[in-house]
């Protein structure tokens, strides 16, 4: 995604919940890291497919839906596709308005 407010942010957010310093560094390298499991390779995937941008087709095939379908249910399916939608919603925000990172929501956008 590009935005480095984002990344120190919810790497907080990560650590404040307990996730181990190993798994909140791999995730810049999921596709290698033996940390997560199927279905969090899965959601980082999707992740990946809407926030990058295709110029030759869509983001999100359906073999790609698909094989997340097998891995959540729809009201799971449905809560990553919002928690994607979130993080997607904001991002126009700080890609052009460029937060401060370590900064609170509110106090992020001026020195």
């Amino acid at each position: 995604m590009g935005s480095t407010y984002f990344t120190v942010r919810e790497t907080g957010n990560l650590r404040q919940s307990g996730e181990p310093e190993e798994r909140i560094t791999a995730v810049a390298t999921w596709r290698d890291a033996t940390y997560f499991t199927g279905a969090e390779r899965i959601a980082l995937e999707l992740v990946e497919a809407v926030l990058t941008p295709n110029p030759s087709g869509e983001r999100v095939p359906d073999e790609l839906y698909a094989r997340a379908s097998a891995h959540y249910d729809d009201k799971a399916l449905w809560s990553l596709v919002m928690a994607i939608g979130h993080i997607g919603f904001f991002t126009p925000a700080a890609l052009i308005a460029k937060p401060i990172p370590g900064r609170p929501p509110g106090q992020n956008y001026s020195e």
